[in-house]
């Protein structure tokens, strides 16, 4: 394996996993700016010639099976594409893409590659969402309705790899260059966290689509892109509510902000209150309508983590399925390719495709 792109800081978690795997040896890493890998490089004790500044030098010479790709949203489908002729797998972290276009292009390139795509939603991998997901499929809560999302973080400065705080000079001086601020590279809350929560609730919800998408999105002085925005989607169910928020008061792995970070899904039976890195879930039905708390699944390979995952899909010949699939993704990029224009419009828009 190889992690290629190091603009978003979630790849030295990923690359973290991948070095855990017994099955997984990592031979290279590359960025264009070197700087960006030397905590990867001292963590996992990478020799001088697996470390890379040009990417095609670095398929060449290593010849990786699977690639981790961390580019800015707005680069996902040029990434994709660069390292999909080398017929590789990729884990591509989210989101899917910056357009729905994009995401149809990172289709096409991985399948002319023969290679297997899994697009990478870590709140996946958090067990009180996994286990509200086994609930729902057990039929606990009937069939689901609705899903309400809330989430975010401080803002995507306040760190780096491995959730390190970062201090506030270097936020400062790094807000005037970072992607996450820059409308072409695909920057603003809307495109970090809708995805999640649509791609998630659409896992939740079976794989429906909705019928319309209303949206607003903030408008702060001085920036070309949001850091709050509200989705209204309407399924022939019901709404479904998405709101993502760089600037929570805290952080949901340190202290849960309020309002609280996570699901509420909402069953023609019963409910499900599903809230990030929480011990518990608590549970609604007919026969307990005072509600009850259970404790969350303890997860187990290869389903604890994006590269367990995508490694059993690669050995086993299987398909890539749930959240990370193509298919699903897909849907939620469509959604928030609807919440973009929907914002941009000022009006509900008919779901994209």
């Amino acid at each position: 394996m190889a992690g290629v792109n190091f603009d978003h800081m979630h790849m030295g978690d990923n690359l973290r996993f991948a070095h855990d795997h017994p099955g997984v040896e990592l031979v290279g890493v590359c960025d264009e700016r070197p700087e960006r890998m030397d905590s990867a490089v001292d963590a996992f004790g990478l020799s001088a010639d697996a470390v890379f500044t040009d990417w095609r030098a670095c398929m060449e010479a290593t010849q990786p099976e699977l690639v981790i790709l961390c580019p800015a949203t707005g680069e996902h489908a040029l990434w994709v594409e660069r390292v999909a002729e080398f017929g590789v797998h990729v884990l591509l972290e989210k989101p899917f893409a910056a357009s729905l276009a994009d995401a149809d292009s990172i289709a096409g390139a991985m399948s002319r590659g023969g290679g297997k795509l899994g697009v990478n939603w870590p709140l996946a991998w958090y067990p009180p969402h996994v286990t509200a997901k086994r609930l729902i499929d057990e039929g606990r809560i009937g069939d689901v309705q609705s899903v309400n999302y809330y989430d975010g973080n401080r803002g995507p400065l306040y760190h780096v790899e491995a959730k390190i705080e970062t201090t506030a000079e270097f936020r400062a001086d790094e807000k005037a260059r970072s992607w996450f601020y820059k409308r072409d590279k695909g920057g603003g809350s809307l495109l970090d966290y809708l995805g999640y929560g649509a791609t998630l609730g659409t896992w939740f919800m079976g794989g429906v689509s909705p019928l319309t998408v209303t949206t607003v999105a903030d408008q702060p002085a001085g920036l070309e892109v949001d850091e709050h925005s509200i989705t209204v989607a309407r399924y022939e169910t019901g709404l479904c509510r998405f709101e993502t928020r760089w600037g929570t008061f805290t952080d949901p792995w340190t202290h849960q902000p309020q309002p609280k970070c996570g699901f509420e899904i909402v069953g023609s039976d019963g409910t499900i209150t599903s809230y990030d890195y929480e011990e518990t879930v608590r549970v609604q039905t007919r026969g307990c309508p005072e509600g009850e708390i259970l404790p969350v699944d303890q997860l187990s390979p290869p389903f604890q983590d994006p590269v367990q995952y995508l490694v059993h899909c690669i050995e086993g010949e299987l398909p890539v399925e749930g959240p990370l699939s193509v298919e699903m993704a897909r849907i939620g990029q469509q959604i928030v390719d609807s919440a973009v224009l929907s914002s941009s419009l000022g009006r509900t828009v008919e779901l994209i495709d």
